[in-house]
């Protein structure tokens, strides 16, 4: 069993993320998930059904409708959603999942794990760790 900075690494080992939940609102946590991600050189897609763009960026309805495959989403919806989220990013061949404070189903947890994803949960904040991190040339 990898214990969770093992599972973080792997996260952001990808070449390029999805941030679930994303908004143009800065005071929202899916704006700022994007945000950092962006502002430390990630390759990032918004992904809020009900946003055009955040920051500028496209923003895309589904996972399956972005631009390109990625294997690492950050997930920051009420847990309800979260369970809707889970089942697509299984169906797009999603390796990571992180669910964010307040993210997080028990249901969508099991679904998760059980189809052999990577599944960070209850513990740290995307925007904390990558916070202390390096910055990433572009």
């Amino acid at each position: 069993m990898k214990n969770v900075d093992q599972q973080i690494e792997e996260f952001l080992a990808a070449p390029a993320f999805g941030v679930v939940g994303a908004s143009e609102d800065p005071e929202k946590y899916g704006h700022m998930c994007f945000a950092c991600l962006i502002n430390h050189g990630r390759t990032a897609y918004p992904i809020n059904p009900r946003a055009k763009t955040v920051l500028g960026f496209t923003a895309y309805p589904t996972i399956s409708t972005l631009p390109e495959k990625v294997l690492s989403i950050s997930i920051i919806t009420p847990p309800a959603v979260t369970n809707k989220v889970v089942d697509e990013a299984i169906a797009a061949g999603v390796k990571n999942v992180w669910m964010q404070p307040g993210a997080e189903s028990p249901s969508a947890i099991e679904r998760a794990e059980q189809a052999g994803l990577n599944v960070i949960h209850s513990g740290p904040c995307l925007l904390v760790v990558i916070a202390r991190m390096p910055r990433k040339a572009r």
